[in-house]
């Protein structure tokens, strides 16, 4: 199967590596690359490819590249591409696995480790598209045994995928959960985050707002180095004060210059929904 691919990485010099070795595959077509996480997330939305080798940990933090590039690859698209983490930290599989990428790749790159997740690609493809055939071919009479199980299957997945998401903040044996969607917002205290419920309630978890950064789905968005903000709790965005309103609160929380873009992510998203502006 053929994959056409996109380089998101902050170093030259890696993006170069990682093309010299994707050149030398006929199955590789090589689109665009890209150095920072606005530029990679145009590149991804405008040419749709099927692949994108992902740097997670940059060196230069100003890029933003992180694994909330995928999180927001699920605001625009059905289907997203394959991710393939290309970074020199072991330290960030865990957090990279719960994002469903295809692959994790340390740098400095080996040829062997791209020809088995191209191997591990088309072996998934193949199993899926067999599957799909079980499933959807006209050519075969249903059978009501072999009818019913599909759509078992189907609502099974459905509901899966409406689940709400249940943050586990454990703490010595002590095992607090929390709806994802009762949670307003987060903020930083040094080293560990502050979560602000809608019940006014307040739990410390001993993680960096970073960390919940890198792992939290939509709508979790950072608007500011403390803080992360849910945006179904955002009642008004002023621009000209720099500040979010937070919903049947007198809270607000301001938004920084370097997370602006994700303020304008916020409006524009609002705009596209069912929306009427006076």
């Amino acid at each position: 199967m053929n994959y056409s691919y996109i380089v998101i990485d902050d170093d030259q010099e890696s993006v170069l590596k990682t093309l010299a070795i994707a050149d030398s595959f006929s199955e590789l077509t090589f689109i665009a690359s890209a150095n920072n996480y606005a530029d990679g997330l145009n590149l991804i939305l405008e040419h749709a490819p099927k692949l994108v080798f992902l740097e997670i940990d940059p060196t230069d933090k100003k890029s933003n590249l992180s694994l909330a590039l995928i999180n927001e690859l699920y605001r625009y698209l059905d289907v997203i591409p394959k991710i393939i983490i290309t970074t020199s930290k072991k330290e960030l599989a865990f957090d990279s696995i719960q994002y469903e990428v295809a692959d994790y790749l340390l740098k400095p790159l080996a040829r062997i480790e791209v020809v088995k997740s191209l191997l591990k690609l088309n072996k998934s493809n193949h199993t899926t598209e067999v599957v799909v055939a079980q499933v959807v071919s006209p050519s075969e009479k249903p059978k009501p045994t072999l009818e019913q199980e599909p759509t078992i299957v189907v609502q099974q997945q459905v509901a899966s995928v409406e689940q709400s998401l249940l943050l586990c903040i454990k703490s010595y044996g002590d095992y607090r959960y929390i709806d994802a969607k009762d949670i307003c917002y987060f903020q930083a205290d040094n080293n560990s985050t502050d979560i602000h419920l809608n019940n006014g309630e307040m739990i410390t978890a001993f993680k960096t707002l970073k960390h919940f950064e890198s792992v939290l789905p939509n709508p979790f968005i950072r608007i500011h180095n403390s803080y992360i903000i849910n945006r179904e709790y955002i009642s008004r965005i002023h621009t000209g004060n720099a500040v979010c309103y937070i919903k049947n609160t007198t809270t607000k929380l301001p938004f920084s210059k370097s997370y602006k873009e994700n303020v304008d992510l916020i409006i524009s998203d609002f705009a596209n929904g069912n929306y009427l502006e006076i």
